[in-house]
């Protein structure tokens, strides 16, 4: 085993390379949609219904996936689930109807949600507090680049072949990516004892976190958060390519600005690290969102072109650049040796959260725009109240956890 030290950015680069694998599968056949409705012989909203499946099986798998890292180690759990993503990728390329479409879509989000979860949990083994934040915020900065180019990604397949050369591609990138991990990530990194603890305290080790509030606001800060981003997600192909009429590369490249954005917040974020606490930075993005979603509810409401929309998802989304890091950072930070349980409620709470909202957007939209913008103005207008009393909460754990050692 090569036990040169990793560096920072040498860990977030191979880390951002397995968190991609997430936008790659929600982003890159987006373009895709009216293909795939076409061929299946189903509505729009059809083919929607498996992003929500995707993101519902993500979140849910993590509850497994976290405690059993926990016990067996993070390689073996994450390359399970790239097996299994891979495996379903594959499949879903082969799917003739919605069905068979939708189930291998749930298999293919059980083997996201191992890989998924155990990337936070990495972080938690190997950083803390606010070193964790940088790391957290490298790793982002990293894997933008997957959301930002999958649509582009997945409009070049498209011109070239079909919708199912996309999934073809995710079961390459899983493999190739299963090999790089082994020779350059674990092989470097340093042996983590785990603890072959009975199987039921992988479950009761849940109520730790559970009845950790601090760690709660954040678990829930974060899940309505990211449903808001999610619920553009799952309409961004009908607000741009339906609603205003943009062609594919428009929409790509609007798709893409969200993601330029989110980098900018980024950069901006590991700035101000260096001189204000991270919960602090995550309250003050939070609260801004929230203006810039209440921005978009005007226009919505008035009618406004395209590039005013635009404009405000872009900045709206843009803030998830500095919230996701430092949220994932002051969630795991009273947890060192239950990164994996910790990280599994994070992610579980994320993503089932998420897919049910996106979910019931789909029903409440009615094909029209204003209703999705409520839907994720009220996401982010609860995350703002969670976020409020986010700095004295962490100040009180803090204290109470000197006074009690």
């Amino acid at each position: 085993m090569n036990t040169t030290p990793m560096s920072h950015l040498q860990l977030a680069v191979l880390l951002g390379m397995t968190v991609a694998l997430g936008p790659l599968a929600l982003d890159a056949y987006l373009p895709a949609f009216p293909e795939i409705a076409d061929e299946l012989g189903v509505g729009h909203g059809g083919v929607g219904l498996t992003l929500s499946a995707y993101i519902g099986a993500l979140g849910l798998a993590q509850l497994l996936g976290g405690p059993l890292s926990d016990r067996y180690g993070r390689q073996r759990i994450l390359f399970a689930g790239l097996l299994v993503f891979a495996i379903a990728a594959y499949m879903v390329a082969q799917s003739e109807t919605l069905t068979n479409m939708l189930g291998w879509r749930i298999v293919q989000g059980i083997g996201g949600a191992f890989c998924a979860v155990s990337v936070p949990a990495i972080v938690r083994d190997q950083t803390s507090g606010q070193d964790a934040a940088r790391l957290f915020g490298l790793i982002g900065l990293v894997m933008f680049i997957a959301p930002a180019a999958a649509p582009s990604i997945g409009s070049a397949l498209l011109y070239f072949s079909e919708w199912h050369v996309i999934f073809l591609m995710l079961a390459g990138y899983a493999a190739l990516l299963a090999v790089v991990l082994h020779f350059m990530l674990f092989q470097r990194l340093p042996a983590r004892q785990t603890e072959r603890t009975p199987i039921v305290t992988l479950i009761t080790n849940y109520g730790l976190v559970l009845r950790h509030g601090v760690t709660m606001r954040f678990v829930g800060l974060q899940a309505l958060c990211f449903s808001s981003m999610m619920v553009f997600i799952t309409h961004a192909s009908f607000i741009y390519q339906e609603w205003f009429g943009l062609s594919n590369s428009m929409f790509s490249g609007l798709f893409a600005a969200n993601i330029v954005a989110m980098a900018g917040l980024n950069l901006l974020n590991r700035r101000l690290l260096n001189k204000y606490e991270s919960v602090r930075i995550l309250r003050a993005c939070v609260f801004l969102q929230a203006v810039a979603v209440s921005a978009l509810i005007i226009c919505a409401w008035a009618g406004a072109p395209y590039w005013v929309i635009a404009g405000c998802i872009i900045v709206a989304v843009g803030f998830m650049g500095a919230i996701i890091p430092n949220n994932m950072a002051n969630a795991l930070e009273f947890f060192p040796h239950l990164g994996g349980t910790a990280a599994a409620m994070l992610g579980a709470a994320q993503f089932t959260i998420a897919g049910v909202i996106s979910a019931l957007s789909a029903t409440l939209a009615g094909g029209t725009l204003l209703p999705i913008v409520l839907v994720m103005a009220v996401c982010v207008y609860g995350a703002a109240v969670l976020a409020a009393g986010g700095p004295a909460a962490i100040e009180r754990k803090k204290q109470e956890l000197v006074a009690t050692s």
